[in-house]
């Protein structure tokens, strides 16, 4: 029996070729579509998960008021805690990534991507070492922890263990271990590992062991007895809050902390400021879910709507069966079975298409995925959802063909049947609102990114460049501010402590005439050089900037709009006002416009600006059309006065499109992801048309013969489809309108949306489908009717 119901099923595909074609290549294409969205949902979902004590691992996090949550922590707190704690079975601090001169010989990279750590950095992460001893890689002040990849740089392929690299054009370093290369899965990335213990004794936080500073990530690996439920974690994070009080004066900074699980990090760190970069978002994960799921069930409509269609071609065949003694369930089964063999046959061109494309995706979405063909979870995975998607797909049109009547299939009456037109009305309508939907979410999220790119932030970001004060210029800035000052180049220049594209200093000491005592603000804020508002080209809204005349300015302070408010005044009396800021004593002189100075997803702070006593950044504005010479002489200068180390420079503009990395993969992937749901739903159509076309070839003629006109038959044709169309825009458009809304408000900062795009997106939904639909009715229309009647 089953021999004969594959022959059977094999036979009606290879007898209809386009039917075929349709039908598997829509499933494939849907198959393929959703494999590579959960590839990459997958790769998202799986970071940290590589360590062997995930579970147990967290990180501390703190709450220091409303608008302020951070992932850092004091230096002091991880070993205080695990005093007091015996739930915390091991600690590690690791510091912001630090940028270090390496030299080997002739062989000289500034490596931007390496963090201090404690020597128990090993003990809580299973980052694979492949040369060394994990319990003394960082144990040595002189020693350094590399990745494979930076060994290479260094060293070839010779032995890097034991050997040296000189760090800053001074002290020599070991190499104590060589790891493998860091997952990409994983949230923490560097190429490189010193141990805290070499700024031990000369940072004043570590040194002292200071609670009222948060410039360490803290993690902490809980013991295995520890069950971590929401009432105890919640006792946990009490208990944490109340150890650090204890540890605190009473006016130093109120604070709450908290345990972010590892394996959340990447995906859940939203708003948490002062963070490490490259995390991930969680709604875009379950954003392209709904897609992976929505692509899925337009395929699997496509099928049930060609396979119910052409059930009058099936209902002969059905009859005879009863007639001959076959019961329903056994239809079921044929039909069924001849659905999964389809799905499984789109399965397998699903395969090639997702082998073929899976490395113009890795570009787009800027990930290392892999089909991983010898992993047996792999293909069960692959079996699930293709038998899935065949017993979906073919449920409906087994049930409808197995229901026939045998009296009423041999003697002709199927027209009776309207549920079959019903239920594929439905469908059609079904597809398309997803279509539609998809299609709005994607002129939305293009409309976002354009909106994010072109946003004026508050400063003129365009030739702005910018050059660190590595090295000996730190000890050299009366010479580097000469030297920029006498080349018409590189005059146009400021000095800047912290770059304003994502600022992580701040506050909670600001004091000010009328200030509550009890409300607790953290307030970011920046070092400058007198030149930075005319460089950055800013707008002074009352008041002065900083100037070389007022020597009194090294104690005074410059406020945005923000920060003007929060004070409770106006730009009428905020000028010549006392200002108490980190440890600092003056009065405002000047409102500067508010400016973003970190991401768009954040409201613009409070923001006090003082004049920068240490160096940090040289950004100079390049005279329009002269980038190139700019960044010459710049490099003479560095050069000139940095011999030892070696130029370096970016742009910062390119700094804040970096910021936004996720959103352009998020539109690339949504783009294509859309535009193949449309696809797949025209395939469908597609064939719908062609098939209803042919079978209304008799119809058509004899209208042809009455006088019926091409356009007649067209109209006759599209009129059905067109008003299936019409209903799914009536349903899409308040759909859309919700995710909308939804996706939006993950941002402070966002488009208007012009509510003309929706109309104007469904319109052009029903321009595809007239196309799509048109085809077929032109080619059926143009037809000789002599041809189709010259049977009758």
């Amino acid at each position: 029996m089953l021999k004969n119901y594959l022959k059977i099923a094999i036979r009606n595909l290879s007898r209809h070729p386009t039917y075929s074609f349709l039908n598997i290549s829509g499933l494939a294409i849907g198959m393929a579509a959703s494999i590579l969205i959960l590839l990459w949902v997958q790769n998202e979902l799986s970071y940290d998960r590589f360590n062997a004590n995930a579970d147990q691992i967290y990180r501390i996090t703190v709450v220091a008021s409303d608008q302020f949550k951070a992932a850092t922590n004091p230096a002091g707190m991880p070993a205080g805690l695990q005093a007091a704690m015996p739930e915390i079975r091991n600690t590690v601090r690791v510091s912001h990534p630090v940028e270090t001169l390496f030299e080997k010989g002739d062989i000289q990279f500034v490596e931007k991507k390496g963090f201090y750590a404690d020597s128990t950095l090993l003990d809580i992460f299973s980052f694979p070492l492949i040369k060394g001893d994990r319990r003394t890689a960082l144990q040595r002040p002189d020693g350094i922890l590399i990745t494979e990849e930076m060994a290479s740089r260094y060293f070839g392929h010779s032995n890097a263990l034991g050997k040296t690299l000189k760090k800053d054009n001074g002290e020599l370093v070991k190499v104590t271990g060589v790891l493998a290369n860091i997952p990409a899965t994983s949230s923490l990335q560097f190429d490189y590992i010193l141990p805290m213990s070499a700024v031990a004794r000369t940072v004043d936080e570590l040194k002292n062991s200071v609670w009222d500073k948060f410039n360490f990530y803290s993690y902490v690996q809980l013991d295995k007895n520890f069950v971590p439920g929401r009432p105890n974690l919640d006792a946990f994070d009490r208990k944490m809050t109340q150890i650090y009080q204890r540890h605190i004066p009473r006016d130093k900074l109120k604070a709450d902390f908290f345990l972010q699980p590892l394996t959340s990090i990447h995906l859940h760190s939203d708003g948490l400021q002062v963070d490490l970069p490259g995390h991930g978002n969680s709604q875009y994960v379950s954003i392209f879910f709904i897609v992976a799921v929505f692509i899925l069930l337009v395929a699997c409509i496509n099928f049930m709507n060609l396979a119910t269609a052409r059930s009058a071609r099936r209902a002969k065949e059905v009859g005879l069966r009863k007639v001959v003694g076959a019961v329903r369930g056994q239809l079921i089964g044929q039909f069924l079975g001849e659905s999964l063999l389809i799905s499984f046959l789109a399965l397998v061109l699903a395969i090639v298409i997702v082998s073929l494309s899976l490395p113009a995706f890795n570009i787009l979405a800027e990930k290392e995925l892999h089909l991983h063909f010898s992993d047996g979870k792999f293909w069960l995975s692959l079996i699930g959802v293709a038998a899935l998607t065949g017993l979906l797909a073919g449920s409906y049109p087994a049930l409808y063909l197995s229901g026939f009547q045998p009296v009423k299939v041999l003697k002709g009456r199927l027209k009776s049947m309207g549920g079959n037109l019903a239920f594929r009305n439905g469908l059609v309508i079904t597809q398309f609102v997803l279509s539609i939907v998809l299609l709005t979410g994607t002129v939305v999220v293009y409309n976002q990114l354009k909106f994010i790119q072109h946003r004026n932030p508050g400063f003129t970001k365009a030739n702005l460049l910018y050059m660190p004060m590595t090295g000996e210029i730190w000890g050299r800035q009366v010479a580097l501010r000469d030297e920029l000052s006498r080349n018409p180049l590189t005059s146009n220049y400021t000095i800047v402590g912290e770059l304003p594209v994502n600022l992580i200093s701040g506050n909670v000491d600001g004091k000010w005439p009328g200030k509550d005592p009890n409300t607790q603000i953290v307030i970011p804020g920046m070092n400058v050089s007198e030149s930075f508002i005319d460089v950055f080209r800013m707008r002074i809204l009352a008041g002065r900037g900083f100037s070389t005349a007022f020597k009194t300015d090294s104690n005074n302070f410059i406020v945005n709009e923000t920060m003007m408010r929060t004070m409770g005044m106006t730009l009428n009396n905020v000028v010549g006002q006392p200002l108490s800021w980190n440890g600092q004593d003056g009065k405002v002189i000047g409102v500067v416009q508010d400016f973003n100075f970190k991401p768009i997803q954040q409201a613009i702070e409070p923001l006090v600006l003082k004049i920068n006593r240490y160096g940090g950044n040289v950004v100079v504005r390049a005279p329009e059309g002269r980038t190139e010479a700019t960044i010459g002489a710049m490099e003479a200068i560095s050069r000139k006065l940095n011999p030892s180390f070696p130029f370096t420079y970016n742009f910062l503009d390119q700094d804040l499109a970096n910021l936004y990395k996720g959103e352009r993969q998020m539109s690339g992937i949504f783009n294509l992801f859309a535009g193949l749901a449309l696809l797949i739903s025209c395939l469908g159509l597609y064939g719908l048309s062609a098939y209803l076309a042919q079978e209304r070839t008799r119809e058509i003629g004899v209208r042809k013969v009455l006088g019926a006109s091409v356009f007649n038959i067209v109209y006759l044709l599209s009129t059905g489809f067109t008003r299936l169309v019409l209903v799914s825009i009536v349903i899409a458009i308040p759909l859309a309108v919700v995710a909308i809304n939804r996706f939006l408000e993950g941002y402070a900062y966002h488009i208007r949306v012009n509510w003309w795009i929706l109309p104007l997106v469904a319109l052009a939904a029903l321009v595809v489908a007239w196309l799509t639909v048109s085809y077929e009715s032109l080619k059926a229309a143009m037809k000789n009717p002599t041809k189709s009647l010259k049977s009758e």
